[in-house]
C-alpha cells in the first residue's frame, strides 16, 4: 500500500492535475457540466488515454456525491434514463475504438470534440423544436460512444440541453444526473476490461478530495439569476484547458 501511494504521488504533472480538477469542480458545481472538457485535455499531456478516462469517471463519483441529492429532485428522470440506456450500448464501442488508436490521435480527437462543443456554445446555437424518443436515444448513444473513446462524456448532452429552451436549474439537474449515470457505465466497462488498477483508484481518490470540495463551492455559488456569468466563466476555463492540452506544445 505505501508503495502504491508513493507511485500515485509521483504521477507526472500531479500538481497540474490537482489544480485542473479543482477548477473543474467549481465549474461543475455551478453549471452542472464542464469537468471532462477541462480535465481531459490537460490530463492527456501527462497520462495515457485509458488512465485519463478512468480518472475522469472515477472522480465523477466524488462530484456526484456532492451534487446528485439536489439534482435528483429537479431532473426529468425519465428523459435522462432514456439517454442513459442508449449510452449503455455505445460505451463499449468507444472503449474498443480507443484500443485501436495511438495517444496523439486520441488527443487530437479530444481537442476537436472540445472545440466543436465550445464553438457551438459560444455561438449560442439553439434547437427550437422538441426532441422525441429517437432523438433522445441518438443523443445518449453519441454521448456514450464519445465518452468511451475520449472521456468527454458530456458534450453531446450538454449541447442538447444548453441548446434547448429549458430553464437553467432544470438543465443543470438533468446534466448532473446523466453524467452520473454515464460515469457508472464507463467505470463498469473499464473494470470488466481490467483497465482500472489499484494504483489508478488511489490516484482518483487523491484527485477526488479537492474535486469534492470545489464542487460544493461551485454549488454554493449557483444562482439562476447569474446564468450568463456562469456560462461565460465556464467557457473561458474550457477554452484555456483546450489550448493548453493541444499536442502541438510538445
Amino acid at each position: 500500500m505505501p508503495d502504491i501511494l508513493a507511485t500515485a504521488l509521483a504521477t507526472p504533472g500531479l500538481v497540474w492535475l490537482l489544480l485542473t480538477i479543482s477548477a473543474a469542480g467549481i465549474v461543475r458545481g455551478f453549471t452542472g457540466f464542464g469537468t471532462a472538457l477541462i480535465f481531459v485535455p490537460v490530463a492527456g499531456i501527462f497520462l495515457e488515454p485509458q488512465i485519463v478516462i478512468a480518472l475522469i469517471t472515477l472522480t465523477g463519483v466524488a462530484s456526484t456525491a456532492a451534487l446528485l441529492p439536489r439534482a435528483w429532485g429537479q431532473a426529468d428522470r425519465r428523459e435522462v434514463g432514456t439517454m442513459g440506456l442508449a449510452a449503455l450500448v455505445t460505451v463499449p464501442l468507444g472503449l474498443w475504438l480507443l484500443t485501436l488508436l495511438d495517444r496523439d490521435t486520441v488527443r487530437w480527437i479530444v481537442a476537436g470534440v472540445a472545440l466543436v462543443t465550445l464553438t457551438a456554445l459560444i455561438a449560442g446555437w439553439r434547437y427550437r423544436g422538441k426532441v422525441a424518443m429517437p432523438g433522445l436515444l441518438g443523443i445518449g448513444a453519441a454521448a456514450g460512444g464519445i465518452g468511451g473513446l475520449t472521456g468527454l462524456t458530456g458534450p453531446a448532452v450538454i449541447l442538447f440541453y444548453l441548446a434547448g429552451q429549458s430553464g437553467v436549474a432544470s438543465v443543470r439537474a438533468n446534466t448532473i444526473l446523466f453524467l452520473a449515470m454515464l460515469d457508472v457505465v464507463v467505470v463498469g466497462n473499464l473494470l470488466l476490461r481490467g483497465s482500472v488498477g489499484f494504483g489508478v483508484m488511489i490516484l482518483a481518490l487523491i484527485l477526488s478530495l479537492p474535486y469534492f470540495l470545489t464542487s460544493l463551492i461551485g454549488q454554493a455559488l449557483f444562482d439562476p439569476r447569474h446564468e450568463t456569468l456562469y456560462r461565460g466563466a465556464a467557457y473561458g476555463v474550457i477554452g484555456l484547458a483546450l489550448i493548453t492540452g493541444l499536442p502541438i506544445w510538445e
